[in-house]
């Protein structure tokens, strides 16, 4: 039998010491790490048994959440590594084996450290509204917000509640009160926490995730009553997110939902991350901001036309995924076909080069 706590802990040192993001461990086969998007496989390591992953399991969650695991199937969890770093994990089982895919949660950097535009400190210094960063899975997120959040920290005197599942990034207070909630273990779900954030004179509010419409519906509400709420849609850009938005409630309540998204709205950034030339990823980006034009277009059920807003709304800040990849092959960050892959209108793209 392994040494469970050994093992985990020198597995979590290779992925740190090889520039890693993400760990995959499973029953029957050898440990495998992500590096600059890429999966490779630990080949000199032993396969892990089925007995094996039990006991790092077990050693991870603790008997209580273990027996949770066993009981669901399936579970959400963040890990602490010696008070050095922290990783956010997802156990589950495949062909009666447990799996365990971890990503590690890099330290809390500024805006600048990565390569995000200065005009997202605008968005953290409003006093309210509804901003979200969106973008497929691993795309780097809930870097940008905790960016974001940590600028408010250490900037303004707020209070600042997070709802996560799991909590990943852990701020250290500064001039602001920060409370972070984890769901599962602080609070039965975001929609519970985010109702009662309202009777716990938040300022800020991050919502790790809107998953239903009630968590929707609540955050619209929130940032229309005096609150900053941030949070996370998995959508592509910002006229696909409202649209998604809007579409997760029932017909008869999509007017209403559509006005006070109008309202309340303060912009979209959708984000991806891009390899670098020379190693590692940069982000490209989308920024969409709510203005008139944009709020008639919500309104009037007009979201396909948000996209030729951003093109020609550069001037009032707004950012264009396409002039973003463009920007980045100029600056020789990246390659022309990588542009080419991670554009949302390639023809577009092709057109401005």
């Amino acid at each position: 039998m392994i040494d469970s706590k050994k093992e985990i802990e020198e597995l979590i040192l290779t992925v740190i010491r090889e520039g890693g993001s993400d760990l995959h461990l499973g029953g029957g086969r050898v440990p495998a790490i992500r590096v600059s998007g890429e999966l490779i496989f630990l080949s000199k390591h032993n396969i892990l048994s089925k007995e094996d992953m039990i006991a790092i399991l077990m050693e991870i969650l603790g008997k209580k959440r273990f027996d949770e695991f066993m009981e669901t199937e399936e579970i959400d969890f963040s890990y602490d590594f010696r008070g050095e770093a922290r990783l956010r994990g997802n156990a589950f089982f495949q062909k009666g084996f447990i799996n365990v895919a971890f990503r590690l949660i890099p330290k809390v950097k500024t805006l600048e450290e990565l390569h995000l535009p200065k005009i997202l400190a605008d968005f953290s210094r409003k006093k309210q509204g509804f901003f979200l960063v969106v973008g497929p899975v691993g795309q780097g997120k809930s870097s940008t917000l905790s960016a974001m959040v940590n600028l408010i920290n250490n900037e303004q005197a707020r209070h600042i509640i997070t709802i996560e599942d799991p909590i990943e990034h852990i701020y250290t207070p500064n001039k602001s009160i920060i409370n972070q909630r984890e769901v599962g273990i602080d609070t039965k779900d975001f929609h519970v926490a985010l109702k009662s954030s309202f009777r716990e004179d938040a300022n800020v509010i991050l919502i790790g995730e809107m998953r239903n419409p009630e968590t929707i519906s609540t955050a619209v509400s929130a940032a229309e009553t005096g609150h900053l709420v941030l949070s996370t849609l998995h959508t592509n850009n910002a006229a696909q997110t409202i649209d998604r938005i809007i579409d997760s409630f029932p017909g008869d309540q999509q007017d209403q939902i559509r006005i006070q998204l109008a309202a309340s709205l303060l912009g979209i950034f959708s984000q991806r991350l891009i390899p670098r030339i020379t190693g590692g990823l940069i982000p490209a980006y989308e920024l969409l901001i709510n203005n008139n034009a944009v709020s008639n277009l919500i309104r009037d059920k007009r979201t396909q036309e948000i996209d030729v807003v951003i093109e020609t709304g550069m001037e009032l800040g707004m950012i264009d995924l396409n002039h973003s990849l463009l920007e980045l092959v100029r600056a020789g960050e990246i390659s022309i076909e990588s542009a080419y892959q991670y554009s949302l209108n390639p023809k577009g793209l092709e057109r401005m080069i």
